[in-house]
């Protein structure tokens, strides 16, 4: 089971930092047989966006970036722990993004959906 989340900060003015946390829980059966996870952070400078694009700029363009450092990270982590190879694969961020907010407005207008 792969989770993905994300936060973010204002630096200052057109700065921006983002931390993408990546949690790998495998299980064999019903047991847990490791449970990893992996913090990264970049700093983005974003100029020009108004709320809505610049909370979009976030979750989609900045996890695109930094997802390969998490991703492999993650792999590093897991393989020097002894365990078999990990390799997470590809995600839409778009996609999730849109599905998120998709999820959010049926919640504040459930009548909507």
């Amino acid at each position: 089971d792969i989770e993905i989340d994300s936060k973010s900060a204002v630096l200052a003015e057109d700065l921006h930092e983002v931390v993408m946390t990546l949690t790998v829980t495998v299980k064999v059966e019903d047991r847990t047989a490791f449970l990893a996870e992996v913090h990264q952070a970049g700093i983005f400078v974003m100029r020009g966006l108004d709320t809505e694009e610049l909370h979009r700029a976030q979750h989609v363009f900045c996890m695109r970036m930094l997802y390969p450092y998490a991703s492999a990270a993650l792999t590093d982590i897991v393989t020097k722990g002894g365990f078999p190879q990990l390799l997470p694969a590809p995600v839409n961020f778009d996609a999730i993004y849109r599905q998120r907010m998709q999820a959010a407005q049926q919640t504040q207008n459930p009548e909507a959906g």
